[in-house]
């Protein structure tokens, strides 16, 4: 029995799964998709951390009734667009292209795959 993220081998997707391409575009897509999540997280888990441990640094005022815990709060949705648009821009540059070949070449007749180098896209 395959697992559910592996095609079986009577699968369409057999053998476009098995190329050179469809491998860089899934470490292409997890390269950004990780350190994405780890850099958001990261920002995340550090606010909890001085709300929790600095109480005073984040109590800090600003500007009129605007503290630091506040603005970083907000900053936790302006970087979630922010994550989301860059995700759009990568996407468009670096996996689009390269799902677009390989979708293309797995209609074509005969099924000649291109295999793209990490440079490509």
């Amino acid at each position: 029995m395959t697992s559910p993220t592996e095609p079986s081998e009577t699968s369409p997707y057999a053998e476009i799964h098995e190329t050179e391409s469809f491998t860089e575009l899934r470490t292409r897509f997890r390269r950004f998709a990780f350190s994405m999540t780890g850099a958001f997280l990261l920002f995340y888990v550090s606010y909890v951390l001085l709300c929790t441990y600095a109480p005073g640094l984040v109590a800090t005022k600003l500007v009129g009734n605007l503290n630091l815990a506040l603005l970083l709060g907000l900053a936790q949705f302006a970087s979630t667009f922010l994550i989301a648009w860059l995700y759009t821009r990568y996407a468009k540059a670096r996996l689009d292209p390269l799902a677009d070949s390989l979708r293309y070449a797995s209609l074509a007749p005969g099924h000649d795959l291109v295999v793209l180098s990490r440079g490509d896209g």
